[in-house]
């Protein structure tokens, strides 16, 4: 046998505050490339989006700056420097100083951050420079960090007329990379916000380009059925003349459920999930819901009005998609997400109301329109 090696108690190293998150970045943003340098920036977008909930108009001002810094504000209450914030969690400078591995408060009007429960301690940390403000109570307080450590109190830089939070950050070099921040991937995932989120309005400002700075602004009053249509419209299909969208505030699920869908002729078809403004790329009990709900509804109406009435069988939740162009959103309060990268969506629930909804309101659709169910359903339908 070979040599044995000891190991005890005196090989264990315990890094203390953010050096953690500096040893081993890539456990918390899941890389040291590109896409972890956007994971930072969209998830401290994210956490803006959320400090704006109840508020009249929920604002999100993102700029890429001209020193390759990133600055995202909010018109938010402001979260407090010294003291537990109006959502009840953390001051900020505990949030800029300290990893919590607690539970994120979660709520329907929320964003589900990949941060979780996280917080813009890490991006302090993979920083080489922090800068963060605070508008609240009419004044204007500012504290500086440099690569996780903190280099004095808050000082009052002034007076404010508004209210909110701002965090400025230059992503560290010796971290990451690149420190070059793709306003294009940006600006997708914030259109997509807007699209889940109506109602709120994000600016992304990059102030990088000589030839002067490009602005980009995100509003979707229309929510889904908006994200459907650019969907058809990003494929060069028509925009669909007969589109159905839905909102339904379901207290079994105790959340919100948002669905756009079109049939498109000749088109591959295309089903998008979130749950609370999440993308679920491996599905979940939403998108189950919805398969089977379709289903229901095109089996139910070919066998009422079809050419071969009554002995038309049971069609396949996963084949009636074909040329379907959908967006399928809950918004929860307690959202639960399957394994370990949370990119699917569990609970019994979800599936059942979702499958109801969709069953009722899209057979209802067809029946309003013969010749929309004759062009769902085949030839000779109506």
């Amino acid at each position: 046998m070979g040599e044995e090696h000891a190991y005890d108690a005196a090989h264990i190293k315990v890094f203390q505050g953010l050096e953690a998150v500096r040893r081993r970045p890539g456990m918390y943003v899941g890389s040291t490339g590109v896409r972890g340098l956007h994971q930072m920036v969209v998830g401290v977008a994210e956490q803006a989006v959320n400090g704006t909930v109840g508020r009249p108009r929920r604002t999100v001002e993102v700029t890429l700056l001209a020193d390759g810094g990133v600055r995202v504000a909010d018109d938010g209450p402001g979260i407090p420097f010294d003291g537990p914030a109006d959502d009840g969690g953390p001051s900020l400078e505990d949030r800029l100083s300290h990893v919590y591995a607690g539970k994120p408060i979660v709520d329907r009007a929320r964003v589900c951050s990949w941060f979780g429960g996280i917080g813009p301690a890490v991006v302090n940390a993979l920083s080489r420079r922090t800068t963060a403000e605070v508008f609240r109570d009419g004044r204007h307080l500012v504290q500086e960090f440099a690569r996780g450590t903190v280099l004095g109190p808050p000082a009052v830089a002034g007076p404010a007329d508004r209210t909110g939070t701002a965090l400025t950050f230059h992503p560290d070099p010796e971290i990451f990379g690149t420190v070059d921040v793709s306003a294009a991937a940006l600006g997708e995932r914030f259109r997509q916000l807007a699209f889940l989120y109506p109602g709120l309005g994000l600016t992304l400002t990059d102030e990088r380009p000589a030839d002067g700075p490009g602005v980009q602004r995100y509003r979707s009053p229309g929510g889904v059925r908006d994200h459907v249509i650019a969907l058809c419209a990003a494929r060069r299909e028509f925009p669909p003349e007969h589109l159905l969208a839905f909102s339904l505030d379901e207290p079994r699920m105790a959340g919100v459920l948002d669905v756009a869908l079109a049939w498109t002729p000749d088109g591959p078809g295309r089903v998008l999930g979130y749950a609370n403004g999440r993308a679920t790329p491996h599905g979940g009990t939403h998108l189950e819901g919805f398969r089977h709900g379709l289903a229901a509804a095109v089996t139910s109406y070919a066998r009422a009005c079809g050419p071969l009435s009554g002995t038309v069988p049971a069609l396949d939740p996963d084949g009636v998609g074909s040329g379907v162009t959908a967006v399928v959103s809950v918004r929860l309060d307690e959202p639960e997400f399957v394994g370990s990268t949370s990119t699917a969506l569990g609970g019994d629930a979800v599936r059942a109301c979702v499958e109801e909804a969709v069953r009722e309101r899209v057979r209802g659709w067809l029946e309003d329109d013969p010749e929309r169910g004759a062009r769902v359903v085949g030839p000779g339908t109506g």
